[in-house]
């Protein structure tokens, strides 16, 4: 057991928040204590008072903060108030673990980034798929450069399956002035880290985007983009949520091997004996007829290792929790620096950017204020939501 646990306060016990929660409430996460929970419904409120009738119930997140009992919050609330939110904590004495993505656009990113430099209060992403062993293995092996340089990466993440009527549970949901997009700012944003996390982030995006495509919303339900890299790799990128047999498989390519993971449990790694450069300098076409005619075999080219990932249900998302309170209790690294929030909003915004466009967009230096321009323009016309700033 601990012996100080986090003081803890949830903003939003919906289905994320009353999930950590119940994670909480069960010992899973032994140095956190949540002692106050926020809502504006009542009726989440009154679930939250049976899992933890010692906390403190509010309905407004700032009068909560205030009250200077949390040491600590999250925030599980719709992607807008993700930063406000962030904001108002770090700038109000509260360490801030903050939920996927950052928020809706980089230009509000960017202000929380800027706001978070300045605190002397923890700011951390809740990215729960980084405390996965296999990825974390994948990543050290990339940065190790044992695989040579990467040359290709391919992504389809299609699992995201969502009918008409999971869209409709609330009038926010994927709509551009409540929740700022589809599935690149909902479901994705943990692949979306996660590319630029172990690959890098490329330098430039082009992309098809289809909106209600399958389904009856204004926003993004099936995507394809292709990255860019300066040293001149290649990336490309799929996901949806119209797909009821979805598909998880990335591949990444080296000059010594690949990388193949499936449903982001198994991943086989290929080791060239040789690294591909190597072997095509040295081969002669008799190799390659050889080769071709099974008188030489592929397989005797490289070696394979496979990870497999078997955590149990909610280890990620507690071990995310464990280690926020760690690093604000005893100093422990964080897995995910809010900091670096702002790529995969960068990401996304670019895709978006490029769909409308109808052009590459640069993913480090698009245009901002054009960005949000153009979201804003989608706003208005759905006519529901204030526009942002």
């Amino acid at each position: 057991m601990a012996d100080r646990k986090l003081k803890f306060g949830i903003i939003g016990y919906g289905t994320e928040g009353s999930m950590y929660g119940k994670f909480i409430s069960e010992g899973m996460v032994e140095n956190v204590e949540v002692v106050a929970v926020c809502d504006i419904d009542k009726e989440k409120l009154e679930k939250a008072k049976e899992v933890f009738p010692e906390a403190k119930l509010y309905e407004d997140y700032k009068e909560m903060i205030d009250r200077g009992e949390v040491e600590g919050i999250v925030t599980c609330v719709p992607h807008y108030l993700h930063p406000e939110m962030a904001i108002y904590g770090l700038t109000h004495g509260v360490n801030v673990l903050n939920e996927k993505p950052a928020g809706v656009y980089t230009k509000q990113v960017k202000e929380l980034n800027e706001v978070a430099e300045k605190s002397d209060k923890a700011y951390a992403l809740f990215f729960n798929q980084r405390t996965n062993p296999l990825y974390r293995k994948l990543k050290e092996i990339l940065d190790s450069g044992e695989l040579g340089p990467i040359r290709r990466t391919n992504w389809i993440i299609t699992t995201w399956w969502r009918p008409d009527a999971y869209y409709k549970q609330s009038d926010w949901r994927a709509t551009w002035g409540g929740e700022g997009g589809g599935v690149l700012v909902n479901q994705a944003p943990h692949q979306l880290d996660l590319i630029q996390w172990m690959t890098g982030a490329p330098d430039r995006v082009y992309s098809s985007v289809q909106y209600g495509y399958q389904r009856d919303i204004v926003v993004d339900d099936q995507v394809h983009f292709v990255m860019e890299y300066d040293d001149g790799r290649t990336g490309v990128f799929v996901t949806g949520t119209n797909e009821i047999i979805g598909t998880d498989r990335l591949e990444i390519v080296c000059d010594g091997g690949k990388i193949v993971v499936d449903d982001s449990k198994k991943a086989t790694i290929y080791r060239l004996k040789e690294t591909e450069n190597d072997l095509n300098a040295r081969m002669t076409i008799d190799d390659v007829k050889m080769l071709f005619a099974g008188q030489m075999k592929m397989d005797d080219l490289f070696e394979t290792e496979v990870i497999e990932e078997n955590s149990v249900w909610g280890g990620q998302h507690c071990e995310v929790l464990r280690n926020f309170a760690a690093h604000v209790l005893d100093g422990e690294e964080l897995l995910a620096n809010g900091a670096e929030g702002i790529n995969g909003v960068r990401l996304a915004n670019a895709v978006h950017l490029s769909s409308w466009l109808g052009k590459p967009v640069s993913v480090k230096d698009f245009d901002d204020d054009l960005y949000l321009e153009l979201l804003n323009e989608k706003i208005k016309e759905e006519g529901k939501f204030e526009e942002r700033k």
